[in-house]
């Protein structure tokens, strides 16, 4: 059995997020070629919008919310707290995160995705508060 059950979402979430980069450059490579003569400075958020740009747009949110769900794993594994509802959740949100991933990049239908969004952030707020009440009664 690993001894650290709560870094495998972890380490998966990371490279879920390098398979995006990858589906993001992918996507957008065909816009790129046909404007190779943009001025200089512009970004991906200057790109008209469109399905070439639901993968940069989720891969952009996997920088966002997930820093908080590593930050509260880490702490968890840290403090010895690798419960088995923790490493439920912690899975739970990992796989919500994916799926919000391949519904944004392919379908992206806003009540489906934020439903996506809301229930990985429940996976979160309870991680959360598991590792807040450990650290308040140790």
């Amino acid at each position: 059995m690993n001894q650290y059950p709560l870094l495998g979402p972890v380490i998966a979430l990371v490279a879920w997020s390098l398979v995006m980069l990858v589906w993001l450059a992918v996507k957008r490579a065909p816009f790129m070629k046909s404007r190779a003569k943009m001025p200089p400075g512009v970004r991906g958020a200057d790109m008209p919008p469109g399905p070439h740009n639901w993968p940069a747009h989720n891969y952009m949110h996997l920088m966002e919310q997930p820093t908080l769900f590593y930050a509260v794993v880490l702490a968890l594994v840290a403090m010895g707290e690798q419960e088995p509802l923790n490493v439920t959740l912690a899975w739970g949100y990992t796989a919500l995160r994916i799926a919000h991933s391949v519904w944004q990049s392919t379908v992206n239908v806003l009540p489906v995705r934020f439903a996506l969004f809301a229930l990985s952030s429940l996976c979160l707020l309870a991680l959360t508060v598991h590792a807040a009440a450990h650290w308040l009664h140790s």
